[in-house]
């Protein structure tokens, strides 16, 4: 069976997407995720197997948290040290509904197998990849003059299932499910 790299996300709604994209600046080297495509990673997972997909999607259509609020607050960069290669935008203190989220896809994930991720969970955006040559003095001028940044808070309803192609230009995401928050089972 194919596998496909996929990933779980926040997809950002229409004025967060578009107050975010004013960010973006005309630095060379500078490879901004296109408006359409920005989200919240909750979990990549690589490349997946079809079945595995599928039983993936059985288990999330189960994660029960109720909507709430994300505020979008702050730049920084990966690594947080040295020469920037991501620069994102945070989520503040973010909201305890949001790690809720992530620990249910998480306990999903064990149960078809995925290993589970270790890594401390740093909810963000992505909005740029520094290719190679690309000067780090524009990134921590860009990091430094939008230090104080805060955008409208948004509300999530609902998280999704992702593949993404890779292309000479950058991934393409292409929705492979859509999961609506909820507190209580569907009748």
């Amino acid at each position: 069976m194919p596998s496909s790299r996929c990933f779980i996300a926040l997809p950002l709604p229409d004025e967060p997407r578009r107050v975010l994209a004013q960010l973006y600046t005309d630095a060379p080297g500078f490879a901004w995720t296109p408006p359409a495509q920005l989200h919240v990673t909750l979990r990549f997972l690589g490349n997946a197997e079809a079945d595995l997909v599928t039983a993936l999607q059985e288990k999330l259509r189960a994660v029960r948290v109720a909507p709430f609020l994300l505020p979008i607050e702050g730049v920084a960069a990966f690594p947080p040290r040295g020469d920037p290669q991501v620069l994102w935008a945070g989520l503040g203190r973010a909201h305890p509904r949001l790690f809720q989220l992530r620990q249910q896809i998480d306990d999903s994930l064990l149960t078809v197998n995925v290993a589970a991720d270790l890594r401390t969970f740093q909810p963000h955006i992505t909005l740029a990849r520094l290719r190679p040559g690309a000067a780090p003095v524009a990134a921590h001028h860009f990091l430094k003059r939008h230090r104080e940044f805060a955008g409208p808070e948004f509300r999530v309803t609902r998280f999704a299932l992702y593949t993404s192609e890779l292309t000479p230009t950058g991934p393409i995401h292409h929705l492979v499910e859509d999961y609506p928050l909820q507190t209580e089972a569907p009748s």
